[in-house]
């Protein structure tokens, strides 16, 4: 268990902040930014408060992914020998790049959003009537992406508690029989 705690600890970890700093985001800042009474200050204050997370989202993801590999490293004997292990890690693997890119992506148009926060909205993923289709497309993109993001996070917990249980005695019994 030693020396699997440090790295378990930050992978759980980084994926607890980027679950909860996404749905923080969504529900929070976004929320409380579509309160400002200047349509303008919509969306650069919400643009503001990405920004400011962005560099602890990034150290989480790479915190996340060195930690990932450490875990694969500790566990490659038992990840060749115990049924479905390399098949969980892989497709765990698949889940949480495939997060990465959406929040990425959910990053650039956010940054289209914010340069076009003279415009005015309604809120941060809300565009105005008249706004441009620039900003229009940016917003409903990001409407849903701040909804799919807490998704992909949960999703990646979840197969970790998944690997968890996988290391149960009797689950390592069953996966080496096979």
């Amino acid at each position: 268990m030693a020396g699997n705690l440090v790295a378990r600890s930050i992978h759980d970890l980084t994926a607890a902040a980027w679950f909860g700093g996404s749905l923080m985001g969504a529900i929070g800042l976004n929320g409380a930014a579509a309160e400002a009474k200047d349509p303008a200050e919509r969306t650069r204050l919400s643009s503001l408060g990405w920004k400011k997370w962005a560099p602890y989202q990034a150290a989480a993801f790479g915190g996340h992914l060195l930690s990932g590999l450490a875990i694969m490293w500790e566990n490659k004997g038992r990840m060749a020998k115990q049924d479905g292990v390399t098949r969980l890690s892989a497709y765990k693997s698949v889940v949480t790049l495939a997060g990465v890119a959406v929040t990425l992506y959910a990053g650039l148009q956010g940054a289209k959003v914010e340069r076009l926060a003279a415009e005015g909205a309604k809120g941060a993923t809300e565009p105005k009537p008249e706004a441009s289709e620039e900003l229009r497309a940016a917003q409903q993109q990001l409407k849903i992406l701040q909804w799919a993001i807490p998704v992909f996070a949960g999703w990646v917990i979840v197969l970790g508690a998944k690997h968890g249980e996988m290391q149960r005695p009797m689950n390592v019994l069953k996966g080496l029989v096979r």
